[in-house]
């Protein structure tokens, strides 16, 4: 049924990450995997937190991920099993609309489930 259609439900999903390499590190096995479609690195954002009873400031990168709404769960457990944070940050928000080709594209680059 999927291939009548020429998109897919769709999502963007943040992680943050402690540096660069543990974000180019974990964006390459999460497209390794076809969990997304694509990862941007937003480097330099300061993270202010409550954290073990109090307030903390951390310059982290942020993970822009562009996958498949069908994939969130899958895609939570992989950053899970790979991040070093003890509770990694993943959230998503739905994609109402945008280029159709660019969706189209997102579809046809991840894995179905």
């Amino acid at each position: 049924m999927e291939s009548t259609t020429t998109t897919v439900p769709s999502v963007v999903v943040y992680v943050t990450v402690p540096n660069r390499e543990a974000g180019k590190k974990l964006s390459e096995s999460i497209i390794s995997e076809k969990l997304a479609a694509c990862v941007n690195i937003v480097p330099g954002i300061e993270s202010v937190y409550w954290w073990e009873g109090k307030v903390q400031t951390d310059a982290e990168e942020l993970l822009i991920i562009k996958t498949r709404e069908s994939l969130v769960n899958a895609l939570t457990e992989h950053v899970k099993a790979n991040h070093e944070y003890d509770v990694p940050e993943v959230i998503s928000l739905p994609i109402n609309g945008g280029n159709l080709k660019y969706l189209e594209w997102l579809k046809n680059s991840t894995r179905e489930n």
